[in-house]
């Protein structure tokens, strides 16, 4: 793995910190969680919880009110958690349901995300802000709605470390998964492994004891889990739950 090392850069009149060296991305199967479904009043005690269930990437949703109907958090909420994340050998996973999200790059890269993932219906210019994620240091992550064709991220999957498969309409936690998703990530995951280097496949909305194991038959390996671990009486139990489910039978 390498060495997390950090810098600064002036950009106009702001001065920032960056990561000047990426983080080696979990190439194995690992159940996410979510902490868009945490109690925000408990974030740093039960994101210690999963973390000490076993859990090494922390996905975290940040929501504008604009391109999608609710407002979540920003990069304070990053740099709250990133220190109990790193020092587990964990991964900030940031996934930004923003419109112009190459205007927030630099802060969420300072705040210690370890991917950041953006929307290519907010991105007209989404080959210039996947490079932009990656001169900040981390990894890069491109994502789609349910409705829209999985070709829309072909050109874009040349250049990102990461690619996400939205499994509901993103705004909102607890929804139901949506089955056609099951259709949708072999085809993101043959686009993953037509590249030399090691690119990951996320599915993210609805993923349960019902659905993880199909999700990951289907070609994810970064299955993200909100409601499914923080809205039950034991995070850390929700999630070695999940674990144990991957395997299993799927009811989809």
């Amino acid at each position: 793995m390498s060495v997390r090392k950090r810098g600064s850069r002036r950009v106009g009149q702001a001065d920032f910190t960056i990561l000047t060296a990426m983080r080696d991305w979990p190439s194995t199967i690992e159940v996410a969680p979510s902490i868009l479904s945490a109690d925000f009043g408990r974030m740093r005690e039960q994101v210690t919880e999963v973390l000490d269930a076993g859990a090494r990437v922390i996905h975290i949703d940040v929501m504008d009110g604009h391109f999608v109907p609710v407002i979540t958090f920003g990069p304070k909420m990053v740099s709250d958690i990133s220190d109990l994340i790193h020092d587990r050998g964990g991964f900030a996973d940031v996934h930004l349901m923003i419109e112009q999200p190459e205007r927030h790059l630099d802060q969420f890269a300072a705040a210690g995300a370890d991917n950041i993932t953006v929307h290519v219906e907010t991105c007209p210019h989404l080959h210039r802000t996947l490079h932009a994620i990656r001169e900040l240091g981390c990894r890069a992550g491109v994502t789609l709605n349910p409705a829209t064709p999985v070709p829309a991220i072909g050109e874009a999957a040349r250049y990102a470390d990461v690619l996400l498969c939205m499994s509901v309409n993103p705004g909102f936690g607890g929804q139901a998964f949506i089955p056609a998703t099951l259709d949708r990530l072999p085809r993101m995951r043959e686009l993953a492994d037509a590249r030399e280097e090691r690119v990951q496949v996320e599915v993210d909305g609805g993923v349960a004891t019902a659905t993880i194991g199909a999700v990951q038959r289907a070609g994810a390996n970064i299955l993200v889990a909100g409601s499914a671990v923080f809205s039950q009486p034991s995070p850390g139990d929700a999630f070695r739950a999940l674990g144990a489910a991957v395997a299993a039978p799927s009811g989809v």
